[in-house]
C-alpha cells in the first residue's frame, strides 16, 4: 500500500530523526550529502564546516532535504522538504547550536548507539564552534509518501479468506 503521510506523521518524522539528506545545487551539478540536524517545528537546523556545501549554498540558497524512516524495502515513511538556507551569524548560533548538540545526543540515547566510527565529542573537540557554520532552513513546502507492503499483503490475504 501507497500513500501520502498527513502532517502529524510528517511532523513526527521531522522531530523522530536526527540525519537528514540536503541537496542543493551549483550551475552545474546537485550535490547531495547527509547531515545531522535539528527540527523546531518551524525551521531545520545544521551546520557544517566551510566547504563545497556552504560554498553552493551561499551562491544558491534553495534546497531539497530528504528524512526517512525506513523499517525495509518495502515498509518506509519519507518526507521532503522545500526550502531556503539561511546562515546564522555568530551570536545568533550559540542556541541553535546547543539545541542541535543535544538532540543529536537524545537520539543517541534513546537509540542506544554509544559507538561511531567518529565521535560527537572527538568531532566537537576537532572542529572548534568558532570554525562551523551554523544554518537553519526555512520551510517553504513539506510533503510526505509512505509504502507499507505488510498491509497491502495482510489486506489482501484476508479479502481472499472471506
Amino acid at each position: 500500500m501507497l500513500g501520502n503521510l498527513n502532517k502529524d506523521q510528517i511532523e513526527n518524522i521531522l522531530h523522530s530523526q536526527s540525519i537528514c539528506r540536503i541537496a542543493c545545487c551549483d550551475d552545474k551539478l546537485p550535490y547531495l550529502v547527509p547531515i545531522t540536524y535539528y527540527y523546531d517545528g518551524k525551521y531545520i537546523y545544521g551546520q557544517s564546516q566551510e566547504g563545497m556545501k556552504i560554498n553552493i549554498l551561499r551562491k544558491n540558497p534553495n534546497v531539497c532535504i530528504q528524512v526517512d524512516l525506513i523499517t525495509s524495502m518495502s515498509i518506509y515513511q519519507s518526507v521532503i522538504v522545500n526550502g531556503k538556507f539561511e546562515e546564522l551569524k555568530p551570536g545568533h548560533s550559540e542556541k541553535a547550536r546547543s539545541e542541535l548538540h543535544e538532540n543529536i545526543l537524545t537520539m543517541m540515547t534513546r537509540s542506544r548507539i554509544h559507538k561511531f566510527e567518529h565521535s560527537l565529542d572527538t568531532e566537537f573537540a576537532t572542529n572548534s564552534p568558532d570554525k562551523l557554520i551554523m544554518f537553519r532552513i526555512k520551510i517553504n513546502e513539506v510533503t510526505g509518501r509512505f509504502e507499507n507492503q505488510e498491509i497491502a499483503i495482510n489486506t489482501t490475504s484476508s479479502a481472499e479468506m472471506k
